[in-house]
């Protein structure tokens, strides 16, 4: 194993080589012009002063360096970081330079963190103000108007008055679900765990949400005929609330006589996959990766007319991850998109 030698000891040693030759050589000169040479004088002399030099050398060469790093260490330590606290200090410029090195990239990548979520907060500050803001002016323009002599009018203070009710309930509906994804992300929504048929669940779910895909003229299927029972173990309370969701965007984004398709197929031994697939306007490629984020909206106009929460994929996703499985999201544009999530089988 070879022998790997400190830089400043490297330093010190061919110095000390250097100076040890200049007075060896003066040496034998000064002793040859006035007096005799003796070669074990010579060598003695040699070998002290090499000794001698590497020691001075060396001893001032750490002192000078350690001196400038330990301050540079001290500067660094101001900036709180935990790596160069509890590393002793090192006059090597070569892990110097990669501990720096390594510093300065773990603080870019902080700052860059923190910028991406100062521009988060921001959109999502905006966001909600502008989801709150809609319903509010609404209602708070109906109220006034019936206010101002309107109500006098029975047919116009009945319609004005439905429409006020539509925008408080719009209220509750953004503040519950935001309510919701707040629990779910810190952890504080307890799931009731049993286990359940999903076929029969996806089959309420089509019931529920039949006169709604009938509006547009959206056929609700199954991708077979399942004869038997799919037992799964998770929340069925909220799994309700994932295919709900998944299934009122399909049909909300879907085209007109179009189908919303499910499917359940076994993933592997002890687990099952759940599709939700139609045919609708699909995603572009460059939104996915943003489309579980909370009031995140591919066509804002559009999505705004249908109304919704812009909560309901976020909350679908958090309840997923509730469960410890993983939701995926497959779209093309023009043809249609394919919700899907795993679930351990019973």
């Amino acid at each position: 194993m070879i022998l790997k030698l400190k830089k400043t000891y490297k330093f010190a040693l061919k110095t000390s080589f250097l100076i040890t030759v200049f007075l060896t050589l003066f040496m034998s000169v000064f002793l040859y012009m006035y007096y005799s040479i003796n070669p074990l004088v010579i060598l003695l002399f040699a070998l002290a002063t090499y000794g001698l030099s590497f020691l001075i050398i060396q001893y001032r060469v750490e002192h000078f360096i350690y001196k400038r790093i330990n301050k540079i260490y001290k500067d660094i330590t101001l900036l709180e970081s935990a790596s160069f606290r509890k590393n002793s200090i090192t006059t090597d410029m070569a892990t110097l330079t990669k501990q720096i090195d390594q510093f300065a990239k773990g603080k870019k990548l902080e700052i860059e963190t923190l910028k991406v979520r100062e521009e988060y907060r921001k959109e999502f500050m905006g966001n909600v103000s502008h989801e709150l803001k809609t319903p509010l002016f609404t209602v708070q323009g109906y109220l006034e108007t019936l206010i101002d002599g309107a109500i006098d009018d029975k047919n116009v203070a009945e319609k004005y008055l439905t429409r006020a009710t539509k925008g408080v309930e719009r209220l509750i509906y953004i503040v519950k679900d935001l309510d919701m994804i707040t629990k779910l992300e810190v952890g504080d929504l307890s799931l009731n765990q049993k286990d359940f048929d999903i076929v029969q669940l996806v089959q309420s779910v089509f019931e529920l949400l039949e006169m709604k895909a009938a509006k547009k003229q959206i056929t609700l299927t199954f991708d077979m005929d399942y004869k038997n029972p799919v037992m799964v173990k998770g929340d069925e309370e909220r799994l309700q609330q994932v295919l709900t969701n998944l299934v009122v965007n399909s049909i909300k984004y879907g085209r007109e006589k179009g189908t919303t398709e499910i499917s359940i197929e076994t993933l592997v031994k002890n687990k099952v996959i759940v599709r939700v697939t139609d045919n609708g306007e699909g995603i572009a490629k460059q939104h996915l990766p943003r489309l579980f984020e909370r009031f995140f909206r591919v066509d804002k106009s559009g999505s705004r007319k249908e109304g919704g929460s812009g909560l309901g994929l976020s909350i679908v996703k958090h309840i997923i991850e509730a469960h410890d499985e993983k939701i995926y999201v497959e779209s093309e544009l023009n043809i249609g998109s394919e919700f899907s999530f795993t679930l351990e089988k019973a």
